[in-house]
């Protein structure tokens, strides 16, 4: 069986990441790729859905799962607790797809030394000012929280020099070609290829 890929994609809040894994996942040409839905205990915001968006959970839960270790990796970000179902993770790549899972640079360092085949994307705004602009506009956070996320875009940015790839997202639409490349490239590999088509380099 060729198990899927495990593509992580980090990027500080106001990025964009969200919107460019929504539009890579619509890309008529990707196949085989789901999108990881993480376990949260921060409350529902406008226009989320539980299951779609995030799993939303009280905190009670959220620590009874992290004792039972089902958690791949688990993170506590503004007083709330995020966390990746090893379960899911596995049952997905095991159908040999792919998967895009969206977590910050801490969580992403958790994940290094697992089973999982993994690449790492980190995506970045243009600038500070151009974040705080997008924090604004989104109307989804209170100044306290838009202040710290803006401080800590510096501590946030210092990381992705462990990356396998760059996305600076400042044109929406190239980010998601270069999104889309990256994830083909790694499909392409001779490696993979390969595996895929064993009937073929058997015959010659």
């Amino acid at each position: 069986m060729n198990n899927g890929m495990l593509f992580i994609i980090s990027a500080p809040s106001g990025a964009g990441k969200s919107s460019l894994i929504k539009a890579v996942l619509k890309y008529k040409f990707l196949k085989n790729i789901q999108r990881s839905i993480s376990f949260t205990t921060r409350v529902m915001r406008p226009g989320e859905f539980n299951g779609y968006h995030y799993h939303f959970i009280s905190k009670k839960k959220f620590f009874n799962m992290k004792k039972k270790k089902e958690f791949l990796e688990y993170e506590k970000v503004f007083d709330n607790y995020y966390g990746t179902s090893n379960k899911l993770i596995n049952k997905i790549l095991f159908q040999g797809k792919d998967v895009l899972l969206n977590i910050d640079f801490n969580g992403a360092n958790k994940i290094l030394n697992s089973i999982y085949k993994i690449k790492r994307i980190a995506i970045l705004p243009p600038s500070k000012k151009e974040l705080y602009k997008r924090l604004n506009k989104r109307n989804q956070d209170t100044k306290k929280n838009i202040y710290n996320r803006i401080k800590n875009l510096s501590l946030d940015m210092i990381h992705y020099y462990k990356y396998d790839y760059l996305i600076i997202n400042d044109n929406f639409e190239l980010s998601v070609i270069n999104l889309c490349s990256i994830i083909f490239s790694e499909r392409l590999r001779f490696k993979k290829q390969k595996n895929i088509f064993k009937n073929f380099f058997k015959n010659i």
